[in-house]
């Protein structure tokens, strides 16, 4: 029975290299280490058991240094690899359970992967390359063109379709192997360490596009990396590995403010918190909420009162209108100005909660007023203060304005 709450779940995968790897079941048992079991038998495990799942939509990055199996586990979701036991679903389908025919026609459909050096085919134009899994699935030549022409309009390669391979620069052969990912229309993208050959340079810009493209296309998304800072930089979950096994799991936000141990400690110790930790961990409430029918004299009162320099006005649906500055309202409290919606400020600082604190930092020079946070439907949540925000960047201490986080267990 297919199952609506996730596009991939992992349970219990073991993958051991080796001629016999039921034989070394006993070593599991009883903690051998992976050096340990490969010294005594030559049996490798490169994963070990591995479970999670990935959501409709989410980039889930998957990181570790090298050895840490997590290449192996990218190849094992659509089955390159077979994994030695566990289950594998793919939209609810166990794909351990298909024959050839439909492993084939998931990988044509429903699966596109994109490899760290292009696989790119050199006697082929670039449109050529982008049509190559089209051609194979077998789509009329119409289709194929249109197809590609629309992923290579998404990865900025108009123009470039009649070029070879061999005239393009790393980060545009890149491109191309992700247009041809694209261009197949499958909803789950594998992509093993894609950007990791290109100079660092071109990869923040491939980063950058990335992101871009992922607010144009709606995808599932499996990330290899070793790069923890493209991975918080990417992900919307990280698995971090280490020898075949998922030591943590959590958000970039949990991964930095509260690491599972000291592997993950040394990862993350150097990581600005600021670039990770959203606004959301430091909003505070408004001293001062109203509606823009209050009069100013009645206003002022009040913020003079409660001894506040500003205040929000919002609407019955909690939709932030304007702000009021005190200094504003003085000015204009003997001129005849009424109501303080006639007063109020229009363009004021906004910030979304999930917004990260180095995002913030630009918008508290930008005058006296705090930053409100607003939601998609621009309804005021809280604001963000100078000293709170500065405070927060400077922090670079674990747990704060972290949510609980358990280690991972497999």
């Amino acid at each position: 029975m297919a199952d609506n709450n996730h596009k991939i779940r992992c349970q219990g995968l073991w993958k051991i290299f080796g001629p016999r790897p039921e034989s070394i079941r006993d070593l599991i048992e009883n903690g051998a280490s992976k050096q340990e079991i490969r010294e005594a038998t030559g049996h490798v495990i490169a994963i070990r058991d591995v479970s999670f799942e990935v959501q409709d939509n989410e980039v889930f990055v998957v990181m570790g240094l090298s050895g840490s199996g997590k290449s192996t586990l990218v190849r094992c979701i659509n089955r390159l690899i077979e994994p030695s036991s566990g289950s594998i679903f793919i939209e609810g389908a166990n794909i351990g359970e298909m024959d050839e025919h439909d492993l084939r026609e998931l990988r044509r459909h429903k699966l596109s992967m994109v490899f760290q050096h292009f696989g790119l085919l050199p006697h082929r134009s670039v449109i050529d390359n982008v049509t190559f899994g089209l051609e194979v699935r077998g789509d009329s030549k119409k289709e194929r063109m249109e197809n590609a022409q629309k992923a290579l309009e998404l990865v900025e390669l108009s123009g470039w379709e009649s070029s070879r391979i061999q005239e393009l620069s790393g980060g545009m052969q890149q491109r191309v192997g992700l247009a041809r990912a694209l261009a197949i229309g499958s909803e789950i993208l594998l992509m093993d360490e894609p950007f990791s050959a290109l100079d660092p340079l071109i990869r923040r810009q491939m980063q950058e596009e990335f992101l871009n493209l992922r607010s144009k296309v709606k995808k599932t998304v499996v990330f290899i990396t070793h790069d923890l800072l493209e991975a918080l930089t990417l992900g919307d979950r990280i698995a971090i590995m280490r020898d075949g096994a998922i030591i943590q799991l959590g958000t970039p936000q949990e991964i930095v403010t509260m690491p599972a141990d000291d592997y993950v400690r040394e990862f993350v110790k150097d990581v600005p918190r600021g670039k990770v930790v959203p606004v959301s961990t430091i909003i505070e409430e408004p001293p001062l909420v109203t509606d823009g029918e209050k009069s100013v004299k009645a206003t002022v009162e009040e913020m003079e009162k409660k001894g506040v320099d500003f205040a929000f006005i919002v609407n019955a649906n909690g939709v932030c209108e304007g702000a009021l500055a005190l200094e504003d309202a003085l000015a204009v409290k003997e001129n005849g100005a009424t109501k303080i919606g006639e007063v109020a400020r229009r363009e004021f600082p906004t910030i979304s909660p999930d917004a990260t604190l180095e995002q913030g930092l630009p918008l508290i020079s930008e005058g006296d007023m705090p930053v409100a946070a607003l939601d998609k439907g621009r309804r005021l949540v809280g604001i963000i203060t100078r000293a709170a925000l500065l405070k927060a960047v400077q922090s670079n201490g674990e747990n704060s304005g972290a949510p609980k986080v358990t280690t991972h267990q497999g």
